[in-house]
């Protein structure tokens, strides 16, 4: 049996503030919101791993597995070939999925109930900027709404389009948690996201000085009270 990790036993951003990992600022985009700082989980590890209602791969437009991200091909792996069956299915013969565009499968094999297949844009200097910032936008709002159609109350993402498709960690970043906080904000039907922060090298050591959370997710003022008293509760550093 793979191994199994549970929400629950990943820190939330509250906790990283308390714990020191993740220092607050003086000017963030949104004001704090202490509901949504225990409700995001940061992880460095496996997607394949974690045992939420859906798990989101980042696919390639013909779903198949293996080419849209080293992520795509460990899922497929870890699910078994029954997943990439369902995905035939979805799209048969030569009809790519859109960019910006998401479907769901079971999990199969996974620990995960669900699979969302999502296809981010592929970077490039000579692309626009925008146009590519509101295809991956749209990755995590449909994917997002997807699993709130599909009664999913805890899933997990990577940083779509971060590997072999080239974003810039940090600009998909951005894009990433300001779209999550945006649905969050509206829909409480998701009580738990973890967002996956170790791709392919990377680590939340390397992503720290350029990543979003401490502006998006800011700890304000009102919350430190609170975090002092969930730093006593955390347990050991974070993981490196």
């Amino acid at each position: 049996m793979s191994t199994r990790i549970q929400p629950q036993s990943i820190r939330t951003v509250g906790e990283l503030f308390a714990n020191a990992a993740i220092k607050d600022v003086e000017t963030p985009i949104y004001p704090p919101k202490r509901s949504l700082l225990s409700r995001v989980h940061l992880y460095q590890g496996d997607i394949t791993e974690i045992e939420v209602d859906a798990i989101v791969n980042a696919a390639k437009s013909t779903l198949q597995g293996g080419g849209g991200d080293l992520v795509d091909g460990a899922i497929h792996m870890a699910a078994g070939p029954a997943l990439a069956k369902a995905c035939r299915e979805l799209y048969p013969g030569r009809h790519p999925c859109p960019t910006g565009d998401a479907k769901i499968t079971p999990g199969f094999q996974l620990p995960s109930k669900h699979v969302i297949h999502t296809v981010g844009p592929r970077w490039s200097v000579s692309s626009d900027t925008k146009t590519m910032a509101s295809q991956l936008a749209s990755c995590y709002r449909k994917s997002l709404q997807l699993a709130v159609d599909n009664n999913c109350k805890s899933i997990a993402f990577p940083l779509i389009s971060t590997g072999i498709y080239g974003y810039p960690i940090g600009e998909a970043a951005h894009v990433a948690l300001k779209e999550t906080r945006i649905f969050l904000e509206g829909n409480n039907q998701i009580y738990e996201y973890v967002a996956i922060m170790r791709l392919h090298g990377s680590s939340f050591t390397r992503l720290q000085p350029e990543n979003s959370f401490h502006i998006i997710f800011p700890l304000g003022p009102e919350y430190i009270t609170e975090s002092v008293e969930l730093l006593s509760s955390v347990k050991g550093p974070v993981d490196e």
